[in-house]
């Protein structure tokens, strides 16, 4: 396992509890803490302004860092608001980008220039796509490319203070918000009491996974399941799981699964519920695949996410290993979110013009 992916699930282990790292760590966290104070009064008293588009804008993200569905939850509502009539654009800072300037994003991008979930996203919607470090140069560059989006949604954006927003959505997974403190004691990027802001909380998983949070805002669900896989080197090749589940009995397979996100111990779980045997290769979030991980693994099949899956195209070693699967994960969310989401950004729209029909 590579030492980046050991400290990573070390921290994570250590964000759940309020041990002794945690409280070695808590002064740095006061720091961080008195910094995001000092920052929202900047807000408050306007001596810093965030700038309002001439479109509604959605943001989603969370607090607690690192993978809670963010850009699943992105690429479903771009495809809701699409269907119900509206022309959404989307924006990412796209994080581990080459490019430091903003750019839109095609389908036919390298994960290495625009970063892995903003070419998920572009893959997985018609929907354009902007990045840029700061989140609202993506937004001016889209609208300016891209007039007929009459509305943006900014993934992984709650902390994005300079870009105005119509709505606030934040998600929750099975971590809940771990120890509670911020980082680096604990794994938020803001203190609990931001969730009394939000708009929306989204919590990722079904009942009983996610724990129970304190807050004002209106909770909506969203859950995932696994689809067929499919091989990496001939997309055409597909497969459902109870039937590689068979394969793997009939023959006596041994499948490894590798998981470069946020949360790997998600992935392997639901492997496992699907009746795969397999071997754990969890890896560090965004995990960017120029050395070969797999190189000397013995499985007769591995199987890996979409998220890594982007990356692993771009690395000949890996695009061609027949061994390679990727198991897509399909995204279901509450109705009610999207009617939420529909009327916040109506009652903008109807204030600055028609809305769609």
């Amino acid at each position: 396992m590579p030492p980046q992916t050991r400290l990573q699930l070390a921290l994570i282990k250590a964000w759940q509890q309020r041990g002794l790292l945690a409280w070695l760590l808590a002064p740095v966290a006061v720091l961080h803490y008195a910094v995001y104070l000092c920052r929202g009064a900047a807000y408050a008293l306007h001596l810093r302004r965030p700038t309002r588009l001439d479109v509604p804008v959605v943001v989603v993200g969370n607090l607690y860092l690192g993978g809670t569905g963010k850009t699943p939850l992105t690429v479903e509502l771009g495809r809701a608001l699409s269907a119900r009539g509206w022309r959404p654009g989307i924006v990412s800072r796209g994080y581990r980008a080459r490019d430091s300037a903003p750019r839109l994003v095609s389908a036919s991008d390298a994960a290495r220039q625009v970063g892995d979930e903003p070419l998920l996203i572009a893959r997985a919607t018609t929907a354009p796509l902007a990045i840029a470090r700061r989140r609202i140069e993506a937004a001016r560059l889209l609208r300016a490319t891209h007039p007929e989006c009459d509305v943006i949604i900014a993934d992984d954006g709650l902390q994005h203070l300079p870009l105005g927003r119509d709505m606030e959505i934040a998600l929750l997974n099975h971590r809940g918000l771990g120890n509670g403190w911020m980082l680096p004691a604990g794994p938020l990027r803001e203190p609990r009491s931001r969730l009394d802001r939000v708009d929306a909380i989204v919590l990722n998983g079904d009942d009983g996974v996610v724990p129970e949070i304190a807050a004002a805002a209106p909770r909506y669900r969203m859950r995932t399941h696994l689809a067929p896989a499919f091989a990496l080197h001939a997309p055409n090749l597909r497969i459902e799981l109870p039937v590689l589940a068979a394969e793997q009995r009939a023959h006596g397979w041994r499948l490894t699964a590798a998981a470069g996100i946020g949360a790997p111990d998600r992935f392997f779980a639901m492997l496992r519920a699907a009746g795969l045997v397999i071997d754990e290769l969890p890896l560090a979030d965004h995990f960017d695949y120029r050395t070969n991980p797999f190189s000397g693994c013995p499985a007769d099949r591995i199987l890996i996410t979409e998220k890594d899956a982007v990356k692993c195209g771009d690395n000949l070693s890996l695009a061609n290993d027949a061994r390679l699967w990727v198991v897509p994960l399909v995204t279901e969310v509450d109705p009610a979110l999207i009617d939420a989401v529909v009327a916040r950004i109506s009652s903008r729209k109807n204030a600055d013009g028609p809305s769609p029909a």
